[in-house]
């Protein structure tokens, strides 16, 4: 199957096409840069140092839409949407990494998933994946009895926060726990803030240097606390589940999937 890069100029499309030129199954038939990059027109495999891949840069889907079969996105919101409204179109599966997408947002990648199949997911990652199973299982087993906090940590160039990730982990337990994560959560503390109510569900934001991403969720009582961490050292790991999901959609009908249906988690 033939995989399109979206944003592949940039620090995850870079590894991306590694992944890719790497997966069994896939091939790379498509890489997308910006439409005045100076780069257009050169071999993909030079941003990476793979290699020639004999797939030269493009400026845009358009140039390219019969040289692949299922786009990769980790670009941002306006431009994932744009591109899962040219899957849509032109019947093109699509993985989707971005973060920030709003609920309208959300809702609009939900309708392309009703003409194509869509893997959207905040984090890639097998092992968040994993970890977002065992929140789902300790906050069903600890209850209200103890408090939740979500700390997270990501590069200085990461536009979003909390992380999509964060978010997603904020929801297992809102929803293990039988609450609304958009009445509960609590964005960071300042000032004179009172006590800790009982059902809240804080986060706390760091952006610093290079970190890929860190994720703590903290479960903690009177007498005890539990940690549940996850450590990403290297975007790869989110490259090759993004490469998995793609492997995976090529027998699926129109749909909207994430990493859980991905791995069978769920």
């Amino acid at each position: 199957m033939k995989v399109a890069i979206m944003g592949a100029a940039g620090r995850m499309g870079r590894v991306l096409i590694e992944a890719v030129e790497a997966a069994e199954g896939l091939t790379l038939g498509a890489a997308i840069v910006e439409p005045v990059s100076s780069l257009i027109g050169a071999d993909a495999g030079e941003l990476t140092g793979i290699g020639r891949t004999g797939v030269a840069l493009a400026g845009s889907l358009a140039e390219v839409k019969d040289d692949f079969e299922v786009l990769i996105d980790f670009t941002f919101p306006d431009l994932t949407l744009e591109n899962a409204a040219f899957c849509q179109a032109n019947g093109k599966k699509l993985v989707v990494g971005t973060t920030g997408l709003s609920d309208a947002e959300k809702a609009q990648l939900a309708l392309a998933a009703e003409a194509v199949p869509v893997v959207f997911a905040p984090n890639m990652s097998v092992g968040v994946n994993v970890v977002l199973n065992l929140l789902r299982t300790a906050a069903a087993t600890l209850g209200d009895d103890y408090d939740v906090e979500i700390i997270e940590a990501h590069h200085r160039h990461k536009k979003d926060a909390p992380s999509g990730t964060a978010l997603r982990m904020g929801e297992v337990v809102a929803e293990a726990l039988g609450r609304d994560l958009k009445t509960c959560a609590v964005y960071g503390r300042e000032g004179f803030t009172g006590e800790r109510s009982r059902h809240e569900i804080g986060f706390e934001t760091i952006r610093a240097g290079d970190v890929v991403g860190d994720h703590t969720v903290l479960f903690a009582t009177e007498g005890e606390r539990i940690e549940i961490t996850h450590k990403a050292s290297s975007r790869m790991t989110f490259a090759k589940g993004a490469v998995r999901a793609a492997q995976w959609l090529a027998d699926k009908p129109a749909g909207l999937y994430d990493m859980q249906d991905v791995l069978g988690l769920r």
